[in-house]
């Protein structure tokens, strides 16, 4: 397995008799390099120890030897190292296996590298209360291979997971402890706290739409087996990979839900660990991709996507702090054999992803968003609006994806706005179409905006598309405000 590298300490926990003395060592090479005493719990029959910290590397051997009396018990794990743990976590796209993604075989071939990635994978379980330990897990702490990696789909172990790490262990150098513990078709409420449920309103009696259910959609079940049992490990961060369950299932709640299972995990993991994972780890997110649906409302994508930023379309930001987010929206796969919610391109995804925690987890200075406007000015005389964007922009002309709010009589409407000119970091919109009053702008505001890596604005350098957006122009009058996008 992999134990949190320096600066926290590894948290060791496990059970035993009551009132007996245990001693966790870490040894290497036959030599021991800590002893870590304590006893076991009356009411909890369980003991914990915090380990020294521990630079990255090994492989180590910890050994945990409980006396009672004359009784004596020990337990040896092997082959330890000392790196980075990551929690993936979501539904299934975070689930999918390397098997069912683009170049399968040789994605599966390509594991001698990272023999130090170890990986993890919890079964599908729910529960009622919050459990202190897993009821089972599908793959126990091992190498990756082959097998593990292609078991099926589903099923074992996530590729998005998988693909993360391995980009981190390139650029890191040392080992990567990765665990996936998601399920398919479910809904954010299953992985929420009671806690962070009640602190957001989400009405007690949730109905999920059936065409959505293919996981559990009960309140924080999934939160209590397959999340809570980890709240003693002292971990680096969590991705996650969610939302689709939500585009008809209190999608106007997810702006609130989702920051709130952020700072809810955080709070958790913090205090089960005893102060050792970060209070404010980083939290890694797929931003929605695109997919074909009759039943999806034309806005409900979008707005899950907007929600997904707690309405700030950019993280970090005030409500969802050392948070770091992949745009998906261009990545869109109308002919996945799993259907168009679920592209096959999870390398891109990864890597976009793998570009953030490197920028707020390891504090690298790169590039790891795409562009977003900083300035919106009306030029009105014109008939255009420019806008100013805080990096250069390489375009491609698209004359629909940019919208406008146009509003006569508490009446409002979108209009296209189509490219007039632009430059490295400005571009002009085509607004004469709007005789009225001009109230918002919008971008990529659509479940499908772009074709495969085709959309119209991307970055230069490091080919990050710009993210959705929504903002009012100019101090709207009062009552436009309910008509325009929220």
């Amino acid at each position: 397995m992999v134990l949190q590298k320096e600066p926290a300490g590894a948290v060791i926990w496990g059970y035993g008799v009551s009132g007996a003395t245990v001693t966790v060592t870490l040894c290497q090479d036959q030599e021991t390099i800590m002893k870590k005493v304590t006893s076991v719990k009356a009411h909890s029959n369980s003991w914990m120890v915090v380990l020294d910290p521990v630079k990255p590397g090994g492989p180590y051997e910890v050994m945990a030897q409980q006396i009672l009396g004359r009784k004596n018990f020990t337990l040896r794990i092997h082959d330890v190292l000392f790196g980075d743990v990551w929690l993936c976590s979501g539904q299934s796209n975070m689930q999918m296996t390397v098997s069912q993604i683009f170049n399968a075989t040789s994605e599966l071939s390509n594991t001698a590298a990272y023999q130090s990635v170890r990986i993890l994978s919890v079964s599908l379980t729910q529960a009622q209360q919050e459990l202190e330990d897993l009821a089972k897990v599908d793959l126990q702490w091992s190498k990756p291979t082959l097998e593990n990696l292609g078991h099926g789909n589903f099923t074992y172990m996530s590729a998005l997971c998988w693909l993360f790490g391995r980009y981190l262990h390139d650029t890191l150098r040392y080992p990567v402890g990765l665990i996936s513990s998601s399920w398919a078709g479910t809904p954010i409420e299953a992985w929420s706290s009671e806690r962070s449920l009640k602190a957001c309103g989400v009405p007690r009696q949730g109905f999920m739409p059936s065409d959505l259910e293919t996981g559990p959609s009960e309140y924080s079940v999934l939160w209590n087996a397959m999340i809570h049992p980890f709240h003693n490990m002292t971990l680096k961060g969590v991705i996650w990979y969610q939302g689709e369950s939500n585009v008809n299932f209190n999608r106007d709640l997810y702006n609130c839900t989702f920051p709130a299972l952020i700072e809810d995990w955080r709070q958790t993991f913090h205090d089960g660990s005893q102060g050792q994972t970060e209070r404010f780890f980083p939290f890694g997110f797929v931003q929605l991709s695109s997919y074909l649906s009759g039943a999806t409302p034309n806005d409900g994508l979008p707005e899950i996507r907007w929600h997904q930023t707690a309405d700030f379309g950019y993280v970090p930001n005030p409500r969802m702090p050392s948070t770091f987010m992949a745009v998906a929206m261009d990545l869109c796969d109308r002919n996945s054999p799993f259907g168009s919610a679920h592209p096959r391109d999870k390398q891109t995804v990864a890597y976009r992803l793998h570009l953030g925690a490197r920028a707020v987890a390891y504090g690298a200075k790169l590039t790891f968003q795409g562009p977003l406007p900083q300035k919106i000015e009306l030029l009105g005389d014109m008939g255009l609006l420019n806008l100013t964007y805080s990096q250069p922009i390489q375009v491609q002309r698209h004359n629909k994806i940019f919208e406008i709010s146009c509003c006569s009589d508490h009446q409002c409407k979108w209009l296209p706005a189509p490219m007039d000119t632009f430059s490295t970091q400005t571009l002009a919109l085509n607004v004469k179409s709007c005789h009225d009053s001009l109230v918002a702008v919008r971008y990529a505001w659509a479940t499908w905006p772009c074709e495969y890596k085709q959309c119209p604005l991307y970055h230069p350098t490091s080919a990050l598309p710009a993210p959705p957006f929504t903002a009012f122009i100019t101090n709207q009058i009062p009552g436009y405000c309910s008509k325009v996008a929220k």
